[in-house]
């Protein structure tokens, strides 16, 4: 598959880079906001309806915000590179399909939980609410992993032609092979999904253990305690075999000079990439691992209630670096094993320099939308911890 010339515009190219800034930080950002949907996994803790509310109603308050990250990160990715959109959805649509799925389940079932008279019972709605929890997180922590597996399809910028899986090996899951495919890289994606899963996990454990009335809920922040130990042997084990496959795995590298773009396999690229601009990235990631580690100790194995804090900011970190590692660097982000040349880059996959521009003027609105969703934040948390009498006597409590 040959591709047409990628540009070389230097402004161009800045503003490429400048976005997938923009997608990384977004990206960040809402990883930290799935403690929602890791807290949705905890209900399990509760032993009694009071205790459950608690840990709905804890919840129920930032599922909005979450949905605000993810449109913020999911608009800027598809707007400022085009194909990817039309590539991944267009191939992998059932993977991307079933997330979509799992958040909708979500916003429905805050709704209907505990409405009096619903129809398919409140069981189903906390089943729907463990789905997006764990399904969601988990196909979005996979889905992620391709950007550095690849994934298997071909495509003819010239006829725009997309082709997703063969006859000939069998896989033509529309995604889902990224799974169950163990030859070109299952094994990673699976442990990025588990992983993910579990920073979501422990950190919805922080944030409850942070928002619920520490002497009306006191059992229950010492069940979250041992949830967050359990949950951090979980990701250790997922991070060693996340960080053995970024080592060892071989990187799509092209040269961003070279008009026609060429990918080819290198050796250690993600390594090169963690250690490139100066190491930035690399003392970036430390800080972010220091963080996420200590806020772990202050609420898991100490007393603390702020250990979210320590421990979100540390998953932002983290997070931006991923994305810059598959993306950054003269790296393909949305890589195709199939065909190597079929790869997506930020300088291939981007819109025209023109709409870039007229973007980067629009994104000075982002730290608004930003400051919006910690103002909205702050009067929340200004109500103090979540008590027992709140949720009794409050018309609006979940």
């Amino acid at each position: 598959m040959t591709w047409a010339p990628i540009t070389v515009d230097a402004t161009h190219f800045y503003l490429q880079f400048y976005w997938w800034i923009i997608v990384a930080v977004l990206g960040g950002l809402f990883l930290f906001m799935t403690f929602v949907q890791g807290g949705q996994t905890l209900f399990h803790v509760a032993k009694d309806e009071i205790e459950e509310r608690g840990i709905l109603n804890s919840l129920g308050r930032k599922w909005e915000l979450t949905f605000t990250t993810l449109v913020m990160f999911g608009g800027a990715l598809y707007a400022a590179f085009p194909l990817f959109y039309s590539v991944s959805f267009g191939g992998a649509y059932w993977v991307w399909m079933l997330i979509l799925f799992a958040f909708v389940l979500q916003a429905v079932s805050y709704e209907y939980m505990n409405r009096t008279g619903n129809l398919i019972g409140k069981g189903a709605y906390k089943f729907f609410l463990y789905f997006n929890g764990v399904v969601g997180i988990v196909l979005i922590g996979a889905a992620v992993g391709t950007f550095f597996t690849g994934s298997n399809f071909t495509y003819d910028p010239a006829t725009r032609i997309l082709e997703w899986g063969t006859a000939k090996d069998g896989f033509n899951l529309r995604g889902l092979e990224a799974a169950i495919d163990f030859k070109h890289g299952a094994w990673f994606n699976l442990a990025m999904g588990v992983l993910v899963f579990a920073v979501a996990r422990i950190l919805g454990a922080l944030w409850l253990i942070n928002d619920l009335d520490e002497k009306d809920f006191a059992d229950v922040v010492a069940r979250l305690r041992a949830v967050v130990k359990r949950c951090f042997v979980v990701l250790l084990v997922a991070l060693v075999i996340v960080l053995y496959g970024l080592i060892t795995l071989k990187g799509y590298a092209y040269d961003i000079h070279d008009p026609k773009g060429t990918v080819s396999l290198v050796a250690g690229k993600y390594l090169q990439n963690l250690l490139a601009f100066g190491a930035i990235q690399l003392i970036v990631f430390l800080v972010g691992v220091v963080l996420f580690v200590l806020g772990v100790f202050q609420s898991g194995f100490g007393s603390s209630r702020k250990g979210i804090w320590a421990a979100g900011l540390g998953t932002v970190l983290i997070g931006i670096i991923v994305f810059t590692l598959a993306g950054l660097n003269g790296t393909a982000f949305y890589p195709s094993y199939a065909d190597l040349q079929s790869s997506l880059t930020i300088q291939n996959a981007s819109g025209s320099k023109y709409t870039l521009m007229v973007m980067a003027w629009v994104s000075v609105a982002v730290p608004f939308v930003l400051g919006y969703i910690i103002y909205v934040w702050y009067q929340m948390k200004k109500q103090g911890p979540i008590t027992k009498e709140e949720i009794l006597t409050d018309d609006h409590a979940y």
